[in-house]
C-alpha cells in the first residue's frame, strides 16, 4: 500500500481529501442526506491548512479510487490525477512531548473498506505519534458508523459517550429568553467579549473549564490562560467567530457559555464549552448565560438560526439545561482512546 505525506497540501490535494470526506457522509447511514450535513469545502480547506494554534498536524493519503473531476493532475504531486482511496489526519496540540493526547482522524472511502487501508494509515500515524513522545491518542466518532468496529477492533477504548443536539432558535421566543435572563441569580453579572478572552479574565475562565471533570480524564492537560488564549487563536485563524458569555462574582467566572459562528456564516453555530463551577452549582446559572447568548446573537448574529452542540451521555444537568431550553437530540458520538505503546507497528 502506497502512502503519501502531505506536508503542505495543494489545492487539488485538498480537493481529492474532501471527496472523501464527501463519499463517506454520502454513504454511512448515520451521516447520509436524512442525517448531518454534508461537508463543506471551504471547512475542509480551513481545517487542513489550519492546525491548533502551537500545535501541528501530518496529513498522509492513499492514492487510487475515483478520479476527482475537479482536478487535471497539475499539482505535480503524488497520486496523478486519480483520487484518494483513504486520508488520515493526526494533529498534535502543543509542543513535542507533550502530555496531551494526539487526535486521529481516519476515513476510507466506502466501496474500498475492509482492504487494509485503515490499518495501515494507523500504522503510519502511529509511528509519527510515538515520535512525537505522545503518551496516548483520541478519536470522535458517531456512533453506528463503521468506524466504531474499526477503532475497536485497533486497541481503542470508549472513554466518553456524546450526544448531539440542535436547538432551532425559533422555538425559543423572544419572550422566553427575557425570562431567563430576568431569573437570573442575584449577586452576578454577565460579562461578554468576542475572540481572544480579555487578559482580566482569562486565568478565571481557564479555572472554570477545568470544572468540565467529564473532560478531564483523558484530555491529560489542565487548563491555563496560555490554552485559553491558544484556543481563540485557532478559532480566528479559521476564520470563525467565538462569542463568549461568563457569569461573574467577585472577580470570579462562575460560569460561561461559548458558540462559534463560522466563517462563510450560514445558519448553523456550533455550541462550544459550557461550565459552571461546582461552588456555585444549584443557582441556573448555565441556563441564565445559555439564554443570554441567544440574545446577544439574535442582535448580532441574525442569520443564526441553528444551534449544534455535544453533552457527555452522563452529564445530566447540563442534558436537562439544554432539554428546557429546546434542544433536541440528533444524533451519538464516541471519544475513544489508545495508548501509544497499545497501536499497530
Amino acid at each position: 500500500m502506497d502512502v503519501i505525506a502531505l506536508d503542505d497540501p495543494t489545492d487539488a490535494q485538498i480537493r481529492r481529501w474532501h471527496a472523501v470526506l464527501t463519499a463517506v457522509h454520502a454513504a454511512d447511514p448515520v451521516t447520509g442526506p436524512a442525517g448531518d450535513p454534508a461537508p463543506d469545502l471551504e471547512q475542509t480547506t480551513a481545517w487542513l491548512l489550519g492546525p491548533e494554534q502551537g500545535g501541528r498536524q501530518r496529513l498522509w493519503a492513499v492514492p487510487g479510487g475515483v478520479v476527482d473531476g475537479g482536478t487535471d493532475g497539475a499539482d505535480g504531486g503524488a497520486g496523478g490525477a486519480g483520487g484518494y482511496a483513504a486520508v488520515a489526519a493526526l494533529r498534535l496540540p502543543g509542543g513535542p512531548g507533550a502530555d496531551r493526547p494526539a487526535e486521529i482522524d481516519i476515513r476510507v472511502r466506502p466501496e474500498l473498506r475492509r482492504r487494509g487501508l485503515g490499518r495501515g494509515l494507523l500504522r503510519v500515524a502511529a509511528a509519527g505519534l510515538r515520535a512525537d513522545g505522545r503518551p496516548s491518542v483520541i478519536a470522535q466518532v458517531l456512533a453506528g458508523t463503521p468506524a466504531v468496529p474499526f477503532l475497536e477492533s485497533q486497541g481503542f477504548q470508549c472513554v466518553l459517550t456524546l450526544r448531539g443536539l440542535l436547538l432551532d432558535l425559533a422555538d425559543v421566543p423572544p419572550a422566553r429568553v427575557a425570562e431567563l435572563l430576568a431569573a437570573g441569580p442575584a449577586g452576578y453579572d454577565l460579562v461578554r467579549w468576542r475572540g481572544v478572552v480579555p487578559d482580566g479574565h482569562a486565568d478565571a475562565l481557564a479555572r472554570a473549564k477545568d470544572a468540565m471533570a467529564d473532560l478531564a480524564e483523558y484530555e491529560g492537560a489542565p487548563w491555563d490562560a496560555h490554552r485559553v488564549r491558544e484556543m481563540a487563536e485557532m478559532v480566528a485563524k479559521r476564520g470563525d467567530d467565538l462569542y463568549t458569555i461568563a457569569a461573574v462574582r467577585d472577580g470570579g467566572i462562575a460560569g460561561f457559555t461559548e458558540i462559534v459562528v463560522p466563517a462563510e456564516g450560514g445558519e448553523r453555530a456550533a455550541q462550544y464549552d459550557t461550565a459552571v463551577v461546582p461552588a456555585h452549582r444549584g443557582r441556573r446559572l448555565g441556563i441564565w448565560v445559555k439564554a443570554a447568548m441567544l440574545e446577544w446573537l439574535r442582535a448580532e448574529r441574525p442569520e443564526v438560526r441553528e444551534i449544534e452542540t455535544d453533552n457527555a451521555g452522563d452529564n445530566a444537568h447540563m442534558l436537562a439545561v439544554n432539554e428546557e431550553l429546546g434542544f433536541r437530540r440528533q444524533r451519538e458520538s464516541r471519544e475513544y482512546q489508545a495508548a501509544a505503546a497499545d497501536l499497530p507497528s
